[in-house]
């Protein structure tokens, strides 16, 4: 990727190439191994409407969950009251970042901004009761998030923002447990690093509320269902239709999409593409930049001793393993883990890496590519930073263990039977972007009819879902969301021109720590973001 440095520092020009389209033979994510019969090649008409009331382009979990409130927004309306609603996707549905995220659902509680925290909280919990009360088979399993820190210096700053919400939002602070060095089973039940599975971190934070799930299971439930109760014109699901152009029509009223298929014009268009953004909307480009990361499914060692058979270690937590201290802020350790479900293959499904891509992976926007320096970290890196013996305890044992980590470090890398790359969509202000398309961007405002939701750093999963809402009340004139349910989006994901000139006074985006928490953790305001959404 090549940087631009913009004509004047003053008015935060872009500086960075937007995106391109959605590759079209991606790598093949583990997600995506079983694709749904019912949506694959889906289109709910042989040919593309020449118009809708509202085109929705991408079908991740952003792009589901608005097509769902959309169509809810419409309960008890009949006739010409329904709004016919076009979904748009480049390739097979969720075949985007949400189908090639790590499998989390982590909100960030510490480190964060405080109401973006409680919102993330809130989206979780509706998550969480959305699988559970709608029956949808995504293999979500709740459990705890372990954040390890390498980093002494960098733990003690995360600790002290951890323990500093014990005064600001003690709500908060409940939801987080602090873990030193120092703490010994021996004298309480509260865990230790070695009961956690990471005897060699420096410390770490356990965050109350995580989630792994099968998140392409759960966009395709959506979109199934949707597509039986609201066959189209009503919800017209279009696979394998990339948008190439946009631009307002004719008429000034809407907006027309260019695809190979032909075009279409809607009324209002919702962008549900994340790191794809600035394809269709260049002056984004230095505001959503794409950034490539990448994924291995790694078998798991078994027991070394074979009875009754070897038994692959189950992992009771997520992780994120954080900051190594020879690297510091330059490139910082930023790794996440979660376990698939035993007593299948229990894969690990271990993400990261990204300080060893190429340009750090800023600016890429192709996932049709592995890159072979960082599978192999991943393969190999796993062990020293976990436990991975088959069982665990806190007393007798506790030295046995220590020395299979040792000798499993000193073993060959693990086996990868998937690894991928996904594009994420790092936003410059850390913060999602959520409403109506100013003019100076390519929109029009609220009344231009242009939306967008996108931007979430990769941290998606905890905060698509109500930001997909929010933003479709907003299309609906605020008729649903705040009022009915008490839930607010933060003001740091509202999009206004204000927002827009303070994050163009921040760096542009050349790493992509920037855009994180790492950013603010190495000033002593900030830790990474758990949890990847891709």
């Amino acid at each position: 990727m090549t940087i631009r440095k913009a004509d004047d520092a003053t008015t935060g020009t872009v500086t960075l190439p937007p995106a391109g389209l959605p590759s079209r033979n991606p790598t093949e994510s583990y997600w995506l191994r079983d694709p749904s019969p019912v949506l694959l090649g889906h289109r709910g008409t042989p040919d593309l409407p020449e118009t809708a009331d509202v085109v929705v382009v991408g079908s991740g979990i952003t792009g589901a969950f608005a097509a769902r409130f959309l169509k809810e927004w419409e309960e008890g309306k009949e006739g010409e009251e329904r709004r016919r609603v076009v979904m748009l996707e480049a390739r097979e549905v969720c075949f985007g970042a949400t189908g090639r995220n790590g499998g989390h659902c982590q909100p960030l509680v510490y480190g964060s901004v405080p109401a973006v925290a409680a919102f993330e909280l809130e989206v979780f919990e509706f998550m969480e009761r959305f699988v559970r009360e709608e029956g949808v088979d995504c293999d979500w399993v709740s459990l705890t998030g372990v954040h390890a820190f390498f980093s002494k210096d960098m733990f003690e700053l995360a600790a002290a923002e951890a323990e500093q919400l014990q005064q600001s939002h003690p709500e908060l602070a409940a939801q987080l447990d602090v873990v030193r060095r120092s703490d010994s089973s021996s004298t309480s039940d509260k865990p230790t690093l070695a009961s956690l599975r990471v005897p060699s971190a420096e410390g770490a934070i356990i965050q109350k509320k995580a989630a792994s799930l099968w998140p392409y299971k759960l966009v395709t439930s959506i979109l199934e269902r949707l597509i039986a109760a609201f066959p189209a014109p009503s919800f017209n699901l279009q696979t394998n239709t990339p948008v190439t152009s946009l631009a307002r029509a004719n008429n000034g009223a809407g907006w027309t999409l260019t695809t190979p298929r032909g075009t279409i014009t809607a009324r209002q268009v919702l962008l549900a593409t994340n790191g794809y953004t600035s394809h269709l909307l260049p002056a984004f480009s230095d505001l959503i930049v794409p950034v490539r990361g990448q994924i291995g499914a790694l078998l798991p060692p078994t027991s070394p001793n074979p009875k009754p058979i070897p038994v692959p270690a189950k992992l009771v937590h997520s992780y994120v393993f954080a900051a190594d201290p020879e690297l510091g802020s330059v490139a910082p350790r930023d790794d996440y883990l979660v376990q698939r479900p035993l007593p299948e293959e229990g894969e690990l499904i271990y993400g990261g890496g990204r300080r060893l891509a190429r340009g750090l992976g800023v600016g890429e926007w192709r996932d049709d590519e592995v890159e072979e320096e960082v599978a192999r970290y991943l393969r190999a890196n796993l062990a020293p930073v976990l436990d991975l013996a088959s069982s665990h305890s806190h007393g007798e044992g506790g030295q046995q263990l220590q020395q299979q980590g040792k000798e499993r470090e000193e073993e060959d890398e693990l086996e990868a039977s998937f690894e991928w790359t996904g594009i994420m969509g790092y936003s410059r202000d850390h913060h999602a972007w959520v409403g109506a398309v100013p003019e100076s961007l390519g929109g029009g405002g609220p009344e231009g009819g242009l939306w967008i939701c996108a931007g979430y750093t990769g941290h998606g999963m905890p905060a698509a879902a109500l930001s997909a809402r929010e933003v479709v009340r907003q299309m609906m004139g605020g008729k649903m969301g705040v009022e009915e349910t008490g839930v607010r989006l933060p003001d740091e994901f509202v999009l206004h021109e204000e927002r827009v000139a303070r994050a163009r006074e921040l760096p542009h985006l050349t790493q992509g720590w920037e855009a994180t928490n790492f950013a603010g953790l190495i000033g002593g305001a900030g830790v990474p973001a758990g949890g990847k959404g891709m």
